[in-house]
This record gives structure tokens, C-alpha cells and sequence, in this order.
């Protein structure tokens, strides 16, 4: 985001960008609802809550985008009720459009994190994924969480760019970015008109104005216990995988993607699935949160 950017000015660049993204969005970042998607959503929860699933009677999810935490929570039973909010209508329409196709019931709402619509103490879950770096005023966010939670309810965040991790992405970004026209050669694809996946050329110029934070440890943890959380916890996830999954998609990004081998898309989906193993079984119990790509926040509202 340009420096110095308002509040709204920066509320109305995510707006207009994922309007215009919504409708590619889904395959642009290989979103899922089967048995591979409730797998890595439910492995991202079970991290946050210390392996406590539910059931959630009512969950809220901040930024829903097109769907992909809650619905497949949704589909493996692990919320009952769930209210979907993100501030561009036009994710949201995607979103219901996902629902109706797998058959889900869900509240879908167009609203700002910042000042949500719901009365107090409505909900046993509030949650999201890749959505809080957006959020132009933390404390304000946190502090609706809080108080549209239940006493004891659980806050769980996912998918947020940490200030070394994101640093440390630039490396395998810059070298797929090198390395794309000899693999595209290798590949046999074509390359991409630009903004093909953002909803055209203009679109995709506002990505690099969307993103407004990157995290260090202690600053989710600021916000989160001055909102007056309880057993706030972060973590770190992915390393290894987030290397390789930049410099795959990187790769990808760059070629139309009807000329994109299944050959090489399965290389590239088997890799990151056994460098997030490697990452969660060895790394992340055993390295500072700080230095991972994703940063994972969680806590629970006071009894």
C-alpha cells in the first residue's frame, strides 16, 4: 500500500481488487472442497486450537473470501452454523455461489471488520485466514472480535505474513521470476497475459496495494491481549513449503495456464505437501515464529 494511505483509501483498494479477482480467484490458488481442502483447513485448526475441533454451534469468519475455511469446515462438521463476512461483495457472490453448489447453508455478509453488524456475544468461533495484514486499524478489529464472541469462545487466525518471512519470500520470487522463461521453454507454455488471474491488467496492478502489515510475533500478540484476550498463543508455519510453493507458483503465474503440464502441477502439489510435513514435524516445533512465512494467532475470550 502507498504510504500514507487512509484508512479508506485502503479499504476501497481491497474492495476493488478482490471484486475484480473473485471470479478467478478459486484457481488461481487451487482452492478446494474436497478431501484435500478439509485436510489442510482442519490441519491449520487443529494447530490454532490445540486440537480442539468443536463442534462450533456459530463461527464468523473475517474475510471469507470465496469460501475456502468455511466451507469445508462447514463439510466436516466442525461448525454448524456459519456467518461468512468480507468487505468485497464480490467474493462474497462467488462464495454463495460455492455454497449452493455443495449444498452448504451459510450467512454471507458484505461488511468491514472494523465495525461488524452482530450484537454482542454472538458467536462461539471468530476466525480467518490471510485476512488480518489487509485491516488498516488492528486494535479496532481485535476489539469487535472480542466483543462479538461468547465468554470462552475460541479467536483463531491463520495465514499472516511474518516481517522476516516475508522478506526472506522475496528470494524465491525474484528467482522464479528469472527462471520463467526457460521454464516455460521446458514446459512448452505459453505465457500469461498479464492480470489474466487478478480479473484483468488494471486489476492486477492493485495487488501490491492491497497488503497493509506484516507481523512480527509480538505485535499480533499486542493487539490481540489489548482487545483483552485470554491464552493468546502465536506460532510459526511453513518454511520449507513456503519456498518452494513461491517458487512454483511463481513459476506458474507467469504461463497461461491452459499450457501448464498436469505433470508438472502434480510435481508441484506433492512437493509442498511434503515440505509442510517436513516444516510441521520438524521446524516448527523447534524454530522461533518469527522466521516462518505464516504467522498463526489464537486465544479465547474471558469466561
Amino acid at each position: 500500500m502507498t504510504p500514507g494511505a487512509t484508512a479508506e483509501e485502503i479499504r476501497d483498494v481491497n474492495t476493488r481488487y478482490h471484486d475484480g479477482a473473485a471470479s478467478g480467484y478459486d484457481a488461481k490458488w487451487g482452492i478446494d472442497f474436497g478431501e484435500i481442502g478439509q485436510a489442510q483447513v482442519l490441519g491449520k485448526l487443529r494447530k490454532l486450537l490445540r486440537g480442539e475441533l468443536g463442534p462450533y454451534p456459530s463461527a464468523l469468519e473475517i474475510g471469507a473470501g470465496t469460501g475456502y475455511f468455511s466451507l469445508n469446515l462447514a463439510r466436516a462438521g466442525v461448525v454448524e452454523h456459519s456467518t461468512c463476512t468480507d468487505i468485497s461483495p464480490g467474493m462474497l457472490e462467488t462464495l454463495r455461489a460455492n455454497a449452493e453448489r455443495l449444498g452448504i447453508g451459510v450467512e454471507a455478509v458484505a461488511c468491514d471488520a472494523e465495525d461488524l453488524p452482530f450484537a454482542d456475544g454472538s458467536f462461539d468461533l471468530v476466525f480467518g485466514h490471510a485476512v488480518l495484514h489487509h485491516l488498516p486499524n488492528l486494535d479496532r478489529a481485535f476489539s469487535e472480535f472480542r466483543r462479538v464472541l461468547k465468554p470462552g469462545g475460541a479467536m483463531a487466525f491463520a495465514g499472516e505474513p511474518s516481517r522476516y518471512g516475508d522478506r526472506i519470500a522475496g528470494y524465491p520470487k525474484r528467482a522464479a521470476h528469472r527462471m520463467a522463461p526457460l521454464w516455460r521453454a521446458l514446459m512448452r507454455a505459453r505465457p500469461a497475459v498479464e492480470g489474466h488471474s487478478d480479473g484483468g491488467a488494471e486489476n492486477h496492478r492493485l495487488e501490491s496495494m492491497v497488503d497493509v502489515h506484516a507481523f512480527t510475533p509480538q505485535d499480533l500478540s499486542r493487539h490481540a491481549k489489548a482487545a483483552g484476550f485470554a491464552d493468546v498463543r502465536v506460532r510459526g508455519e511453513e518454511l520449507l513449503a513456503n519456498w518452494f510453493g513461491w517458487t512454483s507458483r511463481g513459476l506458474e503465474a507467469s504461463a497461461d495456464p491452459d499450457t501448464v503440464p498436469m505433470a508438472w502441477r502434480q510435481y508441484a502439489y506433492h512437493g509442498y505437501i511434503l515440505l509442510q510435513r517436513v516444516d510441521h514435524a520438524l521446524l516448527e516445533p523447534r524454530l522461533p515464529p518469527a522466521i516462518f512465512y505464516n504467522l498463526m494467532i489464537a486465544g479465547r475470550a474471558p469466561s
